[in-house]
């Protein structure tokens, strides 16, 4: 053990905090929280973990620790959370792929509140639901409120009086707060049941428009009542497919669990007021050698720091060793007390059970798929092995393909397959820097001089070498990628380019071209690989063009420089949309943006809006009162 490190362990304090664990490299491997850090970080460097290989694997890698004090064990807990989603340590229990479940967000925070759907959470005042782990069921639902509410889709920010509002309004999906149809009081009771129906609190919603019907036909308002009528019908059709759980119309989140191999699969059941609304699952990773409770309380903290609902009741399969703290961090974060609880017997303890199956049969499923995956991958390595006289399998696979339009904007893209599966995190992009004109051979030359020059100065973005290469196009860039990797003596790697038209093989020096099967694995392969690198190429084309026409915009503004228009792209993320909807108090918060400056942008996108209150609006931000 480094003398640093022993020096740290023997001043670690007697108190309650948060520590982090490092590699030689700097980067955090775990994180774990403690009541007193002497005790829990040396615990790890004794004889008693020594039989356990995971912690064996930790302790070995450990180059360094970091502690953060806190007041109070829940304080840890929080920054534990933020911590662990924040850095993914290697040895910690983590939920998979969770920042790529989608939410509904309800941006109450604006005068027309919309509702669209999201992929991830920010603090910016808006209400949040989810996450779900089905994209196809939130767009369904989605559907179903703008079905059931004529809730505007529209992203602008004003709503001064138009006469011909959208589409939208005349097919009744939409109630045109633009045209001052609708009041913004009557807008936010809408919303507000919107909310109800996504709190899963139906029979309260259904209360409310029942009462809303009847008065709308004592006062003969009997189109609306039709309306708000085929409402309730919708909503009725809905609850009467969702299951009877309690009668006590409780809310609560019913958890249990499945374990796999070092994974886990974590079920949970929605029941709002007595009724199961719905369900997720959730795979956790890193749970090897880990307890049932330890994985539960990993998932609880995970999970409910980024839900924007908590019920006040979840049953759990087991006591959780930090039941008390974890009730608290959650009682917190609800506003209101929250009850971790274990029914030993009875309907509950029944449906924590029906939970349990549920969590087992999707981690068979998941297991079941990923063998599949394997085995199709496996087969068509082997096709493709076969097919061009390897002695093993391609284990790497890389993939480039040149982008343009008429020589505009030229780019290439690098993608790699490991093991039959895409690493996106090995994806590379170039942009074309020697070549003048729509002249894919030289632009494909000068993309593989680069990749390969970059593996033999050992640029560690580039040092692991391909067992296949396979070039997007014909004999011309084949030609074009053998004589450079030849030049640099990267000429035993195999290399095929891909006939666009009949989806053939060809190698150097080989006039007939190898063909695989139209039903192979090796061909299916061949294609998602060869249009995975045009998806890519074509996405970073698009970001070029996107930039080069926004800044060709920027330029007819007046004031506005090469050092202005930079910051305006960067501050609004190259979004042209962002830059015509921003408030003149967004764009003077652009660094380098004088007033004068923010107000040419403001009047250029707005015109016809540059009336006198406009003008008086605008002379008071830019006097900053």
């Amino acid at each position: 053990m480094k003398a640093m490190l022993e020096d740290k362990l023997k001043n670690l304090p007697e108190k309650c905090g948060v520590y982090l664990m490092k590699n030689d490299k700097g980067k955090i491997i775990y994180v774990g929280k403690a009541l007193n850090l002497k005790n829990r970080v040396r615990s790890y460097f004794t004889s008693q973990h020594a039989n356990s290989p995971k912690t064996k694997a930790l302790v070995s890698n450990i180059a360094d620790l970091e502690y953060i004090l806190t007041d109070t064990e829940v304080e840890a807990l929080i920054l534990e959370c933020n911590l662990i989603k924040e850095h993914k340590p290697k040895y910690n229990i983590r939920l998979t792929d969770d920042k790529n479940y989608p939410y509904l967000r309800v941006t109450v925070q604006e005068p027309f509140p919309r509702i669209e759907v999201v992929r991830v959470m920010k603090k910016d005042g808006a209400r949040y639901f989810g996450p779900y782990t089905s994209a196809g069921a939130v767009h369904e639902t989605l559907k179903l409120l703008k079905r059931l509410f004529p809730l505007r889709s529209c992203k602008q920010r004003t709503f001064e009086r138009q006469e011909r509002p959208c589409l939208n309004s005349h097919i009744k999906r939409c109630a045109a707060p633009c045209s001052g149809r609708i009041s913004e009081e009557e807008y936010r009771k809408m919303i507000q049941e919107v909310i109800l129906f996504l709190e899963g609190k139906q029979e309260d919603l259904t209360n409310l428009l029942n009462k809303r019907m009847e008065e709308a036909a004592e006062n003969l308002q009997f189109e609306k009542a039709a309306e708000i009528r085929d409402q309730l019908l919708a909503i009725e059709k809905v609850i009467a497919k969702q299951k009877i759980i309690s009668g006590s119309f409780t809310n609560m989140d019913v958890i249990n669990m499945a374990r796999g191999f070092n994974e886990a699969c974590v079920q949970v059941f929605f029941v709002r007021s007595g009724k199961l609304i719905g369900r997720d699952h959730f795979f956790l990773s890193g749970t090897d050698e880990k307890k049932r409770g330890e994985i539960l309380a990993a998932f609880i903290k995970q999970y409910y720091s980024q839900v924007e609902f908590i019920p006040g009741e979840i049953l759990l399969p087991e006591d959780l060793e930090e039941a008390v703290v974890l009730e608290t961090w959650l009682s917190g974060k609800r506003g209101s007390r929250v009850h971790l609880k274990v029914p030993k017997r009875g309907d509950k303890h029944q449906l924590v059970e029906l939970v349990g199956r549920n969590a087992l049969e999707a981690l068979e499923q998941e297991v079941r798929t990923k063998a599949q995956a394997k085995d199709r991958a496996e087969e068509a390595l082997k096709e493709i092995a076969e097919a061009l006289e390897m002695e093993e399998f391609p284990q790497r696979i890389e993939c480039y393909d040149i982008s343009n339009i008429q020589g505009s904007e030229s780019v290439a893209s690098m993608v790699v397959f490991e093991g039959g599966k895409a690493s996106p995190q090995e994806y590379r992009r170039f942009k074309i820097k020697t070549v003048e004109g729509p002249n894919d051979f030289a632009s494909m030359a000068e993309v593989i001089l680069r990749r390969f020059k970059k593996a033999r100065e050992n640029e560690p973005k580039f040092s692991t070498l391909p067992d296949l290469v396979i070039i997007d196009g014909g004999k011309g860039q084949l030609s074009a990628a053998r004589e450079i990797m030849h030049q640099l003596g990267y000429g035993a790697i195999i290399t095929v380019g891909l006939a666009k038209e009949n989806e053939w093989l060809f190698r150097e020096n080989c006039p007939e071209p190898i063909i695989l099967p139209r039903n192979s694995q090796g061909l299916y392969l061949i294609q998602r690989i060869r249009d995975e690198a045009h998806r890519f190429a074509i996405t970073y084309h698009r970001l070029l063009r996107g930039k080069r026409n926004l800044a060709s915009v920027l330029n007819e503004i007046p004031g506005i420089g090469p050092k202005r228009k930079e910051a305006l792209l960067q501050h609004f993320g190259l979004s042209l949309n962002k830059i015509k909807n921003a408030s003149l108090e967004e764009l003077l918060s652009v660094p380098g943006l004088s007033r004068e400056a923010a107000s040419n942008v403001w009047n250029y996108f707005h015109p016809a809006e540059m009336n006198d209150v406009n003008r008086e609006t605008a002379n008071r931000v830019l006097a900053g009162l």
